[in-house]
This record gives structure tokens, C-alpha cells and sequence, in this order.
């Protein structure tokens, strides 16, 4: 018999037990769900996530995660999810697409623009033009990257929106073009006349005439006429005027220029005749006039004494005036350079005024004290005041006047040089701060209001000033007295 808390006995009825529980177990964890981990790869952005979702679809519904049509998902949406899943979305951006005015909107995963207009059924015809937000595309260009923003913060990036781009497709128009007789046919884009005649490399000058106008707006079969203008070369007023013109005769042209023509200007070819391309105008101004020219006469200077006038004194007793000979001319003028002058008529117009001057010849005599004693002069002359001596006198000290003066004096303190015409040699002078002079020498360079102070060698000062030069009495006869001194040299003012 055996006894029920036998180990043995406990052993066999636990052990069905156990793998009881073990197979509810395990049939447990196949039917609970497990929590994996997902990373999503979206807009060049990585988020990683965690669900208890078995599948990518499951994944794509708890996070909301909004998908269009035209957005791409890999893996498989009905992919199962493994312990770590790569989910990769390619979401489609929107364009804007502008076919010859219609618009509308489109989703797209395309980045070459000739991509996108095939999935929306647009035929890119040759010479389309091409525009992305304004700036010009070719079909094979790819377009630019878009650029995702979040619309509030903390968005997840699958919320993130990209603004649209505006691809505007315009497609050429036929128009028919007259070009002075040659018509043919254009297929264009321009908004306007001129920006298709131009793009057509249809060169339009400013002479010429375009219906409808260059700035009107094309429509397509519109018939553009082009009146092409002639051109012409005008030479006039010392300019070359190369230009074009609908005008019909020379003259028309010039007018049109605003050239106007004087009585004797001269046009070649004649103002009658009709234009024809590359015809040189040559219009040459004409003038004649009559010119007066005066030349003038100088009046003489004539000097009067007059005794009753102080000596270095003067008045004007007639003042002078030119005289006038005048001449008339006729001046030819051909283009602004005189060609002709003729002499028709000369004469004395205005009989110059002889210039009349009184200069006094009245002696008075004055004192002046002076710090070496009181002095009588009867003339004072301003002058330029230099010194020398033997040794600065010019003369080679072998010369046998070597230190003699003029006067035959020897050379020493007391002696000055002078323009004779100015101070007659042996008068006597006083020159402040030299003292009283003896007039008994000449020099090469005294000439006019000049004097040169002598000194001894060894007591030699020199001098460079202008003084007040003193005439000691008695004057000499009147007859070897100069009333009419040199103005030269001249003191400053």
C-alpha cells in the first residue's frame, strides 16, 4: 500500500502540473501582443517609435500618420512588423501647374519637370517656355528640392507641409509677319509684339513702323506689318548723324532732324531728291557778315615844369586818351571757319589826347633833427640802401684804382656810390643810421633810386633796406638838377 505524501507519489502529480501550466503559458504569449520598435523615415527626418501594432498599417493608424494617393510607403503596409521595422514614406509635394492660363493642383513624387507634366497629361510642345515660380525651366531640368515646415510647433514630421511651386507652361502661338513685302510665320511665347520680333531676331530700328505697336499684346494668327525706314547720312553742323527715316526727299529728311537751312547754306544733293539707302547728306553753313575792328592809337606823354610846384611833385594838367583806327571788313564763313575777309573801309575814328604832366621844379629847403645833429636838405629821395667796401667793390686789388673811387677818393666810411642821374656827384646826402655821406662814387649796378654805403674793411655793415635818402644843401644850379628822378626800383607796398 502506498502512502499518499510519498515524494514520489507528490512528484507524479505535480509534473502534469507543471507542463499544464507551461503550455498555457506559451499559448499566452502567441496570442498577447508584444511591443516593437519602430523607426519611420520620413522627409529626410528619422523618428523612432514603439507600438504593440503587428503590422506597418497598424503603425500608419495609431499615429495618424496621413498618406495621399500619390505618396509612397516601404515596406508593404500589410507587412508583419519584426523587433526593429524600417518604415520609409516619400510623400508627394504639391505643384501648381499653369497651362496657357488654366491652373490647377497636382501631388507629385517627380523631380524632373517633364515627369511631372506626363502624369498630369500635359504635352510639352517644342518651344514651350517653361517657368518655376517665375524663373525660366528647361523640360529635362530637375525641380528645386522642397523644403518641409512644420505648421505648429512640435509637430511630427509626417504633419510638415511644403509650399507649392507654380509651374507655368506657355505654349507658342502662330503669328503672321509682313516685312516690307516679305511675309512669313512665327511660332512665339512673347507677351508682346516686340519681345517676339526680338526673340525672332528681327531687328526693328528706330525709323521703322510696326502695327500693331511694339508694346501691344499678341493674340494668336495676329498679322504684324513692319514698314521698314531707309538709311541715311547726314553731315551737318560738325556732326554725323547716321539714322534711319520714312521720310521721301532730302528735305523731308533734314526737317525731320530738325536741321533747319539759312538764306546761303548749302545742301548736296539737292533738297528735292528722293532717298535711297545709305544716301549722304552734306549740308555746309554759309555766312557772310560785316566785322569792325578797331585798333587803338597811343596817346603821347608830354612833360610841362611848372616853378610853382614843389620839385619830386606832379599834376595832371590834360589827361590822355587813345585814338581809334578802325577798319571794316565783310567775313565769308564757310562751316564755321572764315574762308574770306575784305577789306571795304578804314578810318580814324577818335583822334588820340595828347597826356600833359607838370612836375615840379620849386625848391623849399627843411631841417630834420637827427641823432647827429640838426641837418638842412632840399630834397629827399626814397632809395634802396646797400653797403661795400674795397675789398667788396668788384675791382682786382692789383688794379691801380683798387680802393679809389670815382672821385679818386679813398675808400672809407662816409663815402657812397650813386646814379649820377639820381644825385649829382660831390653832393652831400644823410642817410639814417649811416649818417652823413659823401656822393663821390658810380657803380655797374647803382642805377636810378640806388645808393651804396661805403665802409673800411674792417668795419664793414651790411645793408639791404629801403631808406630816406637826404639832399644837403646847397642845391646845385638849376640847370644840372634831374626834376624827373627814375621810378625804378620800386619800394614794396
Amino acid at each position: 500500500m502506498t502512502t499518499v505524501n510519498s515524494p514520489r507519489r507528490i512528484g507524479q502529480l505535480i509534473l502534469p502540473v507543471i507542463l499544464a501550466l507551461a503550455v498555457l503559458a506559451a499559448g499566452a504569449i502567441l496570442v498577447w501582443p508584444k511591443s516593437h520598435t519602430v523607426v519611420v523615415h520620413i522627409n529626410g527626418t528619422t523618428v523612432t517609435l514603439h507600438t504593440r501594432g503587428m503590422r506597418v498599417r497598424d503603425v500608419l493608424t495609431q499615429q495618424r500618420i496621413p498618406l495621399r494617393e500619390e505618396d509612397q510607403v516601404w515596406p508593404n503596409p500589410d507587412t508583419w512588423l519584426t523587433r526593429t521595422t524600417h518604415i520609409y514614406i516619400e510623400r508627394s509635394r504639391p505643384l501648381i501647374l499653369d497651362v496657357s492660363g488654366r491652373r490647377w493642383l497636382v501631388y507629385t513624387r517627380s523631380t524632373r519637370i517633364r515627369d511631372v507634366l506626363a502624369e498630369a497629361g500635359v504635352l510639352l510642345e517644342p518651344d514651350s517656355v517653361i517657368r518655376v515660380n517665375g524663373r525660366r525651366f528647361e523640360g529635362d531640368d530637375p525641380l528645386p528640392p522642397p523644403q518641409w515646415f512644420p505648421q505648429e510647433p512640435g509637430d511630427p514630421p509626417w504633419l510638415w507641409q511644403t509650399p507649392p511651386l507654380t509651374v507655368e507652361i506657355k505654349r507658342p502661338v502662330p503669328i503672321f509677319v509682313d516685312d516690307d513685302g516679305a511675309t512669313y510665320t512665327l511660332r512665339t511665347t512673347a507677351p508682346t509684339v516686340g519681345e517676339a520680333l526680338h526673340e525672332a531676331g528681327i531687328t526693328v530700328y528706330l525709323g521703322d513702323e510696326v502695327h500693331p505697336g511694339l508694346g501691344d499684346l499678341l493674340s494668336a494668327y495676329m498679322r504684324v506689318v513692319i514698314l521698314r525706314s531707309t538709311p541715311i547720312i547726314i553731315e551737318a553742323d560738325g556732326q554725323r548723324i547716321q539714322t534711319r527715316t520714312r521720310a521721301h526727299t532730302v528735305a523731308d529728311a533734314l526737317a525731320e532732324q530738325g536741321i533747319f537751312l539759312n538764306g546761303m547754306d548749302e545742301v548736296h544733293p539737292p533738297l528735292s531728291t528722293p532717298l535711297h539707302d545709305n544716301l549722304r547728306i552734306r549740308v555746309t553753313r554759309v555766312q557772310e557778315f560785316v566785322h569792325i575792328e578797331d585798333e587803338r592809337i597811343p596817346y603821347e606823354t608830354v612833360y610841362v615844369p611848372d616853378d610853382a610846384l614843389e620839385i619830386d611833385h606832379r599834376r595832371v594838367v590834360t589827361p590822355g586818351r587813345p585814338g581809334i583806327y578802325r577798319r571794316r571788313y565783310r567775313v565769308r564763313v564757310v562751316d564755321g571757319e572764315e574762308v574770306a575777309r575784305t577789306l571795304e573801309d578804314a578810318w580814324v575814328a577818335q583822334e588820340p589826347i595828347t597826356n600833359v604832366i607838370a612836375y615840379g621844379r620849386k625848391i623849399i629847403t627843411r631841417t630834420l633833427e637827427t641823432p647827429d645833429g640838426v641837418i638842412t636838405y632840399w630834397r629827399r629821395i626814397r632809395m634802396l640802401a646797400t653797403s661795400y667796401s674795397a675789398s667788396t667793390a668788384g675791382v682786382r686789388p692789383d688794379a691801380p684804382w683798387y680802393g679809389f673811387t670815382r672821385l679818386g677818393y679813398k675808400m672809407r666810411h662816409g663815402i657812397v656810390a650813386v646814379d649820377p642821374r639820381v644825385i649829382p656827384l660831390g653832393s652831400h646826402v644823410y642817410v639814417p643810421g649811416y649818417g652823413k655821406g659823401f656822393a663821390a662814387d658810380t657803380g655797374s649796378r647803382i642805377l636810378g633810386r640806388r645808393i651804396d654805403l661805403g665802409y673800411d674793411d674792417d668795419n664793414l655793415v651790411l645793408w639791404k633796406q629801403w631808406v630816406d635818402v637826404y639832399v644837403l644843401t646847397p642845391p646845385p644850379p638849376k640847370d644840372k638838377i634831374n626834376y624827373l628822378l627814375p621810378n625804378w626800383p620800386r619800394p614794396p607796398r
